[in-house]
């Protein structure tokens, strides 16, 4: 097909789709004449595929190479590949981290060992659980550490959860595509149930809801 029609196909522009082949985002179409290309299914999938990491990701573009780079690896494991995915996904914090930081990480790290999980205490996802932790200590709920065991627990669940959709796939792509619309669609609807389920727990503990 040209790019006419790939355009047409998956809703991308044609300059957005030259510009994401300059950026190395998209292998460039096999040429048929000097000013003519013709792409594939392949490059159907491929943009499905970073529109998944822009979009619902909301990965930049140097992330979205990176991913790609793990995606084309053959040698990359798929553990490896799923973790260069979910690190871009992670939120970053533009604020300096409290006078509470350290002994935040500290916490996360004897969390991490206490539950035998196999993760990086200094992952950027540990680092944003620590700045979690953290900016609860400086406003004064330092005891809400007491639950993170609770937390952890429906975290061991729900990543469970995740995995058995993502093995679903076979294809690269497709795993990876899982895992972004997984992770950030589960993120929300983990958001909603819970407060459902705290709504309903009010009712139960607190009297009758009006």
């Amino acid at each position: 097909m040209r790019i006419g029609e790939l355009s047409r196909r998956t809703g991308v522009s044609v300059p957005t789709i030259k510009f994401y082949v300059r950026e190395g985002l998209l292998p460039a179409g096999e040429l048929t004449s000097p000013n003519q290309a013709s792409y594939g299914e392949a490059h159907v999938q491929r943009l499905r595929l970073i529109r998944a990491l822009l979009d619902v990701g909301g990965l930049s573009v140097a992330s979205i190479r990176e991913v790609i780079v793990a995606v084309d690896d053959p040698e990359r494991s798929v553990h490896k590949l799923l973790g260069t995915v979910s690190s871009g996904l992670v939120p970053r914090y533009a604020r300096e981290p409290g006078a509470g930081i350290e002994e935040a990480r500290k916490q996360v790290a004897e969390l991490i060992v206490a539950r035998g999980w196999r993760a990086n205490p200094g992952s950027p996802a540990a680092e944003a659980l620590a700045v979690a932790l953290a900016a609860v200590e400086e406003a004064g709920h330092g005891t809400f550490a007491e639950v993170l065991d609770t937390y952890a627990d429906a975290a061991e669940r729900v990543a469970r959860a995740d995995l058995e959709y993502v093995a679903r796939n076979v294809e690269r792509e497709k795993l990876v595509e899982s895992v972004v619309v997984g992770t950030v669609i589960g993120d929300a609807v983990f958001s909603a149930l819970r407060r459902l389920a705290q709504t309903d727990t009010s009712d139960r503990m607190y009297g009758q809801a009006t």
